[in-house]
């Protein structure tokens, strides 16, 4: 008995493309991971949860949110200078809120 292969259509985006670009709590700045500067990063996510009236927790959390789903998204297929970036982005987002990596729960040497 010969099998009939079954072929699901693949969506021409990721739902994760979807979230990025269509986020129903941030209305986020376009290419804004693309930027080159940290701290334009930083601030560019601070302004759109600051500015969001939809979100569900506090602006950082919202904007923190973001940038981690982003990175995590993005896995293997970031390049270490990428990464790199936006990761010191996360830096800049805690400085610009007023966040200490040491108040954070867990962090070495954050007594």
């Amino acid at each position: 008995m010969a099998r009939k292969a079954t072929r699901s259509k693949k969506p021409t985006k990721g739902w994760s493309q979807e979230v990025t670009e269509h986020s129903n709590a941030l209305d986020l700045q376009r290419g804004v991971f693309a930027l080159n500067d940290p701290k334009k990063i930083a601030a560019s996510l601070k302004r759109s949860a600051e500015a969001s009236h939809r979100r569900k927790s506090d602006p950082y959390r919202s904007a923190m949110s973001m940038l981690t789903f982003y990175v995590n998204r993005a896995g293997k297929n970031l390049s270490d200078a990428d990464r790199a970036r936006l990761e010191k982005a996360k830096q800049e987002l805690r400085k610009a809120f007023d966040k200490t990596s040491s108040s954070r729960g867990g962090a070495p040497g954050g007594q």
